[in-house]
Parts: C-alpha cells; sequence; structure tokens
C-alpha cells in the first residue's frame, strides 16, 4: 500500500469560503478518481509558526495507481483550483 501525504501553506489573502472549498474538492475525488482507495483533508486549526494550513491522507494500492490519480482530469481539476491558493506544498509518499 502506498500512503500519500501532502501539506499546503494557503497566501495570506485567501478567505476561509475559499480553503473549505479546497478542502470540498479534495474530499470530493473519492468514489471518482477509481485508484484512490482512501481520503481525508484537513485544516489547521492550531495556527502555529510550523503549521500548514490544510493536510491530505490518502491510500493507494500501489505507485501506478498513485501515478493514476495524479494524471486524472478531476484531481488536475482539484490542483488547479488549488495551486493559485497556496504559497507552498510538501509531500511525502510511503510503501507500507
Amino acid at each position: 500500500m502506498i500512503k500519500h501525504i501532502v501539506m499546503w501553506k494557503f497566501k495570506d489573502e485567501v478567505a476561509e469560503a475559499d480553503k473549505q472549498e479546497a478542502k470540498r474538492r479534495l474530499e470530493a475525488l473519492k468514489g471518482v478518481t477509481p485508484t484512490l482507495i482512501d481520503i481525508e483533508v484537513g485544516l489547521d486549526v492550531l495556527g502555529s509558526v510550523q503549521s500548514k494550513d490544510m493536510v491530505l491522507y490518502s491510500e493507494f494500492a500501489s505507485m501506478a495507481d498513485l501515478k493514476a490519480y495524479a494524471e486524472h482530469p478531476e484531481h488536475v481539476k482539484v490542483g488547479g483550483f488549488i495551486k493559485p491558493l497556496v504559497c507552498e506544498r510538501h509531500a511525502v509518499d510511503y510503501e507500507c
């Protein structure tokens, strides 16, 4: 199994409604992108200097399935919505 973790930092001027919409759109990928086994998206509640603003946790059966998810048109659309809102993106993919 492959676990895919992504963390984003939103630009200062991004509205709370846009943050919520980013979360909603990511969560809506479950059942739409067939290789996605599970997904969880959270918005930070701590707000510390070390915090990122949003995190995604997702699971895939293989690296090929993760690649298919990354290239899926619906995932690409969500990325197009999120990219202009963020100033940082960090990711880790690992096998377990």
